[in-house]
């Protein structure tokens, strides 16, 4: 089975929003305001790596362990929410 590598969706662009204090994903018909944790997750979703690299990734840059159910919950409900595709 192949692990897909997810990108963000060309429709959303994820952004800082210093007025937030958050990240933040732009679409043509609003904004959705996005917590610490989901902003990283979506930051590393760059069509460059898998879901398992990501969860490396994330537990190297926040000294984690454990954390790949949440991560994989959370890019599970973001591809259902259509703010994630898969590049293969």
């Amino acid at each position: 089975m192949t692990v897909p590598i997810l990108k963000l969706n060309p429709v959303f662009r994820l952004q800082w929003e210093p007025a937030q204090d958050a990240h933040v994903l732009l679409y043509p018909e609003g904004m959705v305001q996005l917590n610490q944790s989901a902003g990283e997750i979506l930051k590393r979703c760059d069509g460059m790596r898998d879901i398992d690299a990501l969860i490396a990734d994330l537990q190297q840059a926040f000294n984690a362990q454990d954390i790949g159910g949440e991560v994989r919950s959370f890019v599970a409900e973001a591809e259902q929410r259509g703010w994630l595709e898969a590049v293969r």
